[in-house]
């Protein structure tokens, strides 16, 4: 089985640097274990993966964003009780400037939501495939060309 999802690392300029928005999520394939994360979700019917990164960011956290760059995507696979086949799973990311909203746990998928330095976001997330991504945002943020966010 193949699912595709997308999400956002989006980001907003302080006085002092970049933020990202964060999230905690209860995973629910882990006993409930708290896993914070990049808000992403799965691609409705026609939808393109730019439309769904916002929508997602948008329900999960309550940020209204724009993207400004492609982040790439990650694949894995995971097992979903009662389901005997493993699911693979495809996640295209997008670096996204942030245009309003406060984060919160918007459709209450999430149980948390918050803005953090983002030279500190890699150490909190839970996912190496999202401590990617988020890499990934740092060095085009870094670069001599940034994305105009």
């Amino acid at each position: 089985m193949q699912h595709q999802s997308a999400g956002g690392a989006v980001v907003r300029r302080t006085p002092r640097g970049f933020e990202l928005a964060l999230a905690v999520q209860r995973d629910r394939n882990r006993g409930g274990r708290k896993m914070v994360r990049l808000p992403k979700g799965h691609l409705d019917p026609g939808e393109s993966a730019e439309a769904a990164a916002l929508r997602e960011v948008a329900e999960e956290v309550g940020l209204r964003a724009v993207i400004a760059a492609p982040l790439g995507k990650v694949s894995y696979c995971y097992r979903e009780a009662g389901i005997a086949a493993p699911i693979r799973k495809t996640v295209h990311f997008y670096l996204m400037g942030w245009r309003g909203g406060e984060p919160h746990p918007a459709d209450g998928e999430m149980c948390e939501a918050w803005w953090c330095d983002l030279s500190q976001a890699a150490g909190l997330l839970s996912f190496a495939t999202e401590r990617e991504v988020v890499a990934r945002a740092r060095g085009l943020l870094a670069s001599a060309h940034p994305p105009c966010l």
